[in-house]
């Protein structure tokens, strides 16, 4: 029988009860004590009675290894009986579909901390994030797990918001193809993905966790949106999930445009639209467009949303009472339902004959627990391997004035808070940090190395000296003047600071933790003033979740290194950068700004934006997106255009040669910005649409051709249609968005013309070597 028919069977089947329970998940392990790792967690969760609930089936199980740190074996085993007593439990026998956060690597206790997605930005690397995200599903599913909510798809409009380090950066195109490749490697496992958070989050006003959007609409249509339409179209992905924001008084999760009309009904989308955690709840609780859990339930619904998550109050009872009493359609349930249990049959979970025993436990006796303890590896060599590399690609050199490579010094001060720290290198959505934090005398689970202790082995024969300076955020500063001492005695000083990551206020980065401005947190400044002062060459290596203002180390440091939390591996990658083991060859995915308090500014930004001398507050960006240096040389020359004009609905191809001209190999990366001067709406300088990452060998040359379709022209005109307009535009290979040393102009000829979500999302490259 066919999968709908299958689906319309057991539809049949099932009473209204039965319906709505497949539309709600639950958190067996939360607790309403504690630290929140869910906003609102102690209002919103209750105790839940598992036992009462399995008669009618249950949709969705939340976190069962991200909630409390547990030897990934036994969560497994736990699982399996979990799922057990929901098919024996209930009349249909429906499995749940556990799902769990995997946003820098699989949340469970044990799992590899890969970097965060700030840092897949920072690689320009899709086919290495594809690998990675491809690994964390098969660790997800060989232990039962079946959808991971990720990737964040959001685009950073504003870098004071606590988020920025979940996000791939401030260029829709870097976001859409990097999140892309994530979802079909993830995909590829047998995992569900989940785009969020659906739609504006990061636009929130003044970079205010929670806070309302304020944006026009073609800011939503291009900027916004296109990593969206790009992983729908393109990815294969099976879920989304809404933001918790409203756009102009709207609530995303009772938008029926958006998650309906434009989602599903525009751009095709037919798997789950789910609930962030308790948003359901919060149209009534904090945007007051519901009266009632059952009005609540009803406008989400209607707007989309199938899936509540993690409780059942209001797609339970509520909702059921509801419909019972005329209040709501139960058209509306079956429509979710349909999808909910499309997904269940894709997942083999409607399968006769189906097993709760996942891969990693299969062929053990699992009638003891002490047979499987410990037994199932989830960061073995090969995932440490492949975080080292991902590590390694998004190490950012900002700056060096030919200090880096270190050559054989022979005294290092490595001083600042983050230098001896090993949750230095993690997200807030890393198991150690996200959940971990609450549990201090439970062990970490995986090795990580500190940038000391990696300093340690990269530099065995030089005396290496440790002072703190200061903490991450605490200000103190009676711990400077040891610092400055210990850097007049040292040959370099390597000066560690940035971020602690953490949750509603338990960090300086991450969700809840929003910074009031871009200056380093606490006394770091200070500190890394007075060291500068102090004459030693020094090396600032930034551990953090976002780009912060570095005053005077723009001009007077030896070398600026960023990283964005770059995983369990992330230290031995600074180290070797420094060392010159690694030729570092990362972008920046966010600028770095040269004041504190020049949010909100990405580069995406207007001619009028970036008049000067009209403000006491200059936005210009300290370092652009897109920069980055290595240690070796590339020229570029022979930019070629294979026409000058074309059609509003032709194409052109551009290219460019590119000469390694160092002593070693090294990774260049070469950016495409669109450029158009006169439009009937303002446009931003520069935009991304194009890149491509090259290695090359010492003297080996490669041209790189990009075939660029007058739809990436395209932009949301005055009708608010979008538009490909005739006109002179201009196609800049670009080291940077600020900096573009070869443009060629194309006049694009004809009519306006109208395109959709139809229309092409990137360009062709090709590159030919030799």
């Amino acid at each position: 029988m066919p999968g709908p028919a299958r689906v319309a069977a057991l539809m049949a089947e099932m009473t209204l009860e039965e319906k709505v329970a497949q539309l709600y998940g639950v958190w067996v392990g939360a607790s309403a004590e504690g630290g929140e790792v869910a906003p609102h967690q102690h209002d919103m969760t209750d105790s839940v009675d598992l036992d009462a609930l399995l008669p009618l089936g249950l949709g969705q199980l939340t976190r069962p290894f991200g909630t409390a740190p547990v030897d990934p074996a036994l969560g497994a085993l736990s699982l399996v009986r979990t799922q057990e007593r929901i098919v024996a439990g209930s009349r249909l026998g429906i499995p749940a579909v556990a799902h769990e956060e995997c946003l820098a690597g699989f949340a469970a206790w044990g799992a590899t901390a890969y970097p965060v997605p700030l840092s897949w930005g920072a690689s320009f690397d899709p086919e290495l994030v594809k690998r990675m995200a491809r690994r964390i599903g098969d660790d997800m599913r060989s232990v039962g797990i079946h959808q991971g909510l990720a990737p964040v798809l959001d685009v950073v409009r504003d870098a004071r918001w606590g988020r920025v380090e979940e996000t791939i950066g401030e260029d829709p195109f870097l976001v859409g193809t990097i999140a892309t490749a994530y979802v079909q490697g993830l995909e590829s496992a047998g995992i569900v993905a989940t785009l969020k958070h659906f739609v504006g989050y990061s636009a929130s006003r003044a970079g205010r966790n929670l806070a309302p959007v304020s944006i026009g609409s073609r800011e939503l249509a291009d900027v916004l949106l296109p990593p969206f339409e790009m992983a729908v179209r393109e990815s294969g992905v099976r879920s989304v999930m809404n933001a918790y924001t409203d756009i102009d008084g709207v609530p995303s999760a009772a938008d029926r445009g958006l998650l309906t009309g434009l989602l599903r009904d525009t751009w095709g989308f037919d798997g789950t639209v789910v609930a962030d955690y308790f948003a359901v709840g919060f149209l009534m609780l904090l945007h007051g467009v519901a009266e009632t859990w059952a009005d609540a339930a009803a406008a989400a619904l209607e707007a989309g949303i199938d899936v509540e998550l993690p409780t059942v109050k209001a797609y339970g009872e509520p909702l059921v009472e509801a419909i019972r009493e005329g209040r709501v359609d139960e058209k509306l349930v079956d429509g979710a339902l349909r999808r909910v249990l499309l997904q269940k049959l894709q997942l083999g979970l409607l399968d006769p004959g189906w097993s709760a025993v996942p891969s990693a436990l299969a062929g053990m006796d699992l009638s003891d627990p002490a047979h499987v303890r410990a037994r199932v590896q989830l960061d073995g060599e090969d995932n440490r391997e492949l975080a080292r590399e991902l590590a390694e690609r998004a190490i950012v050199l900002l700056r060096n004035d030919g200090t880096l490579p270190l050559a054989s010094p022979r005294r290092i001060a490595v001083i600042g808070p983050n230098a001896d720290d090993p949750y230095a290198v993690l997200g807030c959505y890393s198991f150690p940090s996200h959940v971990g934090a609450l549990h201090p005398d439970s062990p970490v689970g995986i090795v990580l190395p500190t940038l000391l202790e990696s300093l340690r082995t990269e530099f065995a024969d030089a005396a290496i000296e440790h002072a703190l300076g200061t903490s991450i955020d605490g200000g103190e500063t009676d711990g400077i003047a040891a610092a400055v001492e210990a850097a007049r005695h040292a040959d370099v000083v390597v000066l560690a600071l940035g971020d602690r990551a953490g949750l509603f206020g338990r960090g300086t980065s991450g969700e809840g933790c929003d910074a009031p401005s871009l200056e380093l947190p606490g006394a770091q400044q200070q500190l890394l003033d007075a060291v500068l002062a102090c004459g030693t060459p020094t090396v600032v290596a930034l551990l953090a979740g976002r780009p912060y203002a570095l005053g005077r180390a723009v001009t007077d440091a030896a070398a600026i290194v960023q990283s964005f939390f770059a995983g369990e591996e992330g230290t031995g990658a600074i180290a070797g950068v420094l060392s010159g083991r690694v030729n570092p060859s990362g972008r920046l995915p966010v600028s770095v700004p040269a004041q504190p308090g020049a949010q909100p500014s990405t580069y995406l930004a207007s001619p009028l934006a970036r008049t000067s001398g009209v403000s006491t507050i200059d936005p210009t960006a300290a370092f652009p997106f897109g920069h980055g240096i290595g240690y070796t040389r590339f020229r570029w020359d022979q930019p070629e255009a294979s026409v000058t004009e074309l059609s509003t609905d032709g194409a052109v191809e551009v290219s460019l040669r590119v000469t390694n001209e160092g002593d070693r190999t090294g990774d260049e990366i070469v950016q495409l910005y669109l450029h158009d001067p006169v439009a009937s709406v303002v446009r931003p300088v520069q935009r991304l649409v194009g890149y491509s990452r090259l290695t090359l060998d010492a003297g080996q040359s490669a041209r790189v051709r990009f075939t660029v379709s007058a739809d990436l022209a395209s932009f949301t005109g005055l009708t608010g249609e979008r538009i490909v307009e005739p006109g002179l535009i201009e196609l800049g290979f670009g080291r940077s968005s600020g900096d573009i040393p070869h443009s060629l102009g194309v006049t694009l000829t004809g009519a306006v013309r109208v395109v959709d979500h139809r229309r092409t999302l990137r360009p062709g490259i090709s590159v030919e070597r030799g």
